[in-house]
């Protein structure tokens, strides 16, 4: 069995990886390059897709960056908090309330966001924010707020709840308590939900194609959908687009990576 286990990670790997070798050798190919060899490695190398996709007079890029920027961050932010907030108030409280609401928070994350899509656009409409970035980001809010409760719960029950009642017995309230002595100690976990809801909120196609539409701007997701011709297929501009479409959230990614491992397992003992 030993010489298996590496045949059969190297083989993994190598699913995971082809896909990343094809961008990275594809942005750097001439167009008509791609489509006679995909798999063959730049040579020579080329800059010029970059440029197309910095330098589109639309500037599909751009607008698109900075709206999944304005999408991205208000969301995992307001994330964060409430989740937190959430996540620490089930854990400590013993009450029947906050057992059903951890029952209904976990049946949410079997619902696939497809299912809802409908309803919320009508509540979004009659609320006048269809079409708005604001109604994405209370759409993002609402959906993935049981993932973030989910994260936290499971790191909260690793803290004492004795350094919670020390804080009390010292003058400190429970909102007090919570900001500066659990919230503090859920930087791991704080970094495994930013990381896991950047990625997701950063990379989906669906949500932000019928909330927003075509007058409510476009994510760098939908601008390399939008950037489809019907009757051209610009190969070289879309592999340019798909590889700096990647860059923010990979940076944000290794700016977090220290405490990332750290919060997956945190809550997974106690103690």
């Amino acid at each position: 069995m030993k010489p298996v286990r590496p045949l059969v990670a190297l083989l993994v790997a190598s699913c995971f990886f082809l896909p990343l070798y094809l961008v990275l050798a594809n942005v750097f190919k001439h167009g008509p390059d791609i489509t006679a060899s995909p798999a063959s490695p730049p040579i020579p190398p080329t800059l010029d897709n970059l440029t197309q996709a910095l330098t589109r007079p639309d500037r599909m890029f751009w607008n698109g960056l900075i709206n999944s920027v304005t999408v991205t961050l208000p969301s995992i932010v307001i994330l964060t908090i409430v989740s937190a907030m959430l996540g620490h108030y089930i854990c400590r409280t013993r009450s029947r309330f906050a057992r059903i609401t951890l029952l209904v928070l976990l049946a949410g994350l079997m619902i696939p966001p497809q299912v809802i899509l409908m309803p919320v656009t009508q509540v979004l409409n009659l609320t006048g924010l269809m079409g708005t970035i604001s109604g994405l980001v209370l759409f993002n809010v609402g959906y993935y707020v049981p993932f973030g409760v989910f994260v936290f719960s499971g790191f909260i029950r690793s803290i004492p709840v004795e350094l919670e009642e020390a804080a009390s017995i010292d003058g400190a309230g429970k909102f007090g308590t919570f900001w500066r002595v659990v919230f503090p100690l859920l930087r791991p976990a704080t970094a495994s939900v930013l990381i896991f809801l950047g990625v997701w909120i950063w990379n989906d196609f669906l949500n932000p194609l019928i909330i927003l539409g075509p007058a409510g701007g476009t994510t760098v997701t939908v601008g390399m959908y939008r950037a489809l011709g019907q009757f051209q297929r610009d190969f070289g501009g879309m592999f340019g687009l798909m590889f700096l479409a990647t860059l923010p959230i990979l940076a944000f990614y290794l700016v977090l990576q220290k405490h990332f491992v750290k919060g997956l397992t945190g809550g997974a003992v106690k103690g």
